[in-house]
């Protein structure tokens, strides 16, 4: 096969991987910027340049978009949709699974345990949100925050109402979420593939941080999923159309609640941990999949 990274940099750990799984399985790839790509459309005749040239033939792509080319790198997947090419990420769940609100309330109608969350601008009173999440201490989260990033924990009304007053000022959506005190600042990460969980890794914050991300600090090791925990990840992911996956999930007294699924999850952090070779599963996942579900359209 021939098959398509999309990803701005060939030498992130998690691309560089991806195409070593590909040509180690005796697969073409290229490894290429999507924001560097040209959408040309025509009556039956989508096409793609990319620096000055039109991009040959590709049997697979794999999406590596980042959160803050969403919009454009999705019209990038969407332009091979159209041109019949198969995706392991299909460029509406990326958009869906980007909007953390969004994301919230497709899970939410699908039974999926969360935490409760409230969505509002400013004319609605604080405190009446704050209450419906269960009181301070309260998660105060960017709707498009990455990585912990955009994430605060306010300890007391005060501090919350401080908090989102001064996002609302700026007029950045905002979700307040329950703070779940029993997970001790420790989440679980499913990777999904296909519709299984391949491999998990359960993070740890550091010390006097709430947020458990490996950016920020954490650390991770190898964990063994309940049936529970690992029937909520593949449902959650599954809810926003989404083959490959990583799904958090914070340990509650009321079982596994999801937090956020990411569409292009790291590599690093979690074959380090499980010793799993995931880009291995992803590109096995391609050649058992890449003829099915052809379409001469898609949905923009």
């Amino acid at each position: 096969m021939n098959i398509a990274i999309l990803s701005r940099n060939p030498n992130i750990h998690s691309t560089r991987r991806l195409w070593e799984a590909a040509r180690g399985r005796g697969h073409q790839c290229q490894v290429i910027d999507h924001m560097n790509c040209a959408v040309l459309t025509e009556a039956d005749r989508p096409r793609l340049m990319y620096r000055g040239e039109e991009l040959p033939r590709f049997d697979a792509v794999i999406p590596r978009i980042g959160a803050s080319v969403t919009s454009y790198g999705t019209s990038v997947v969407r332009q091979f949709e159209m041109m019949n090419v198969f995706t392991t990420v299909p460029s509406q769940a990326i958009v869906r699974s980007r909007d953390k609100l969004r994301s919230i309330q497709v899970m939410s109608k699908a039974g999926i345990g969360m935490p409760k969350t409230a969505f509002a601008r400013e004319h609605v009173e604080v405190k009446d949100l704050i209450e419906y999440v269960g009181g301070p201490p309260v998660v105060i989260k960017l709707c498009e925050g990455t990585q912990g990033l955009g994430v605060v924990l306010a300890e007391t009304t005060k501090a919350a109402r401080s908090v989102i007053e001064a996002f609302h000022a700026i007029k950045t959506n905002i979700l307040i979420q329950e703070f779940i005190e029993e997970a001790k600042g420790r989440d679980i990460r499913a990777f999904v593939v296909g519709g299984k969980v391949v491999a998990a890794m359960e993070r740890q914050g550091p010390e006097g941080d709430f947020r458990s991300n490996l950016h920020r600090g954490g650390s991770a090791k190898q964990v063994w999923l309940d049936p529970q925990e690992r029937e909520t990840a593949v449902r959650a992911a599954r809810s926003l159309g989404l083959s490959v996956a990583g799904v958090d999930m914070l340990p509650s007294d009321r079982g596994p609640l999801v937090m956020e699924v990411n569409s292009s999850p790291g590599l690093e952090g979690i074959e380090r941990a499980s010793r799993v070779d995931i880009a291995d599963r992803i590109i096995q996942f391609i050649e058992r999949n890449h003829t099915k579900g052809k379409r001469d359209k898609v949905g923009v």
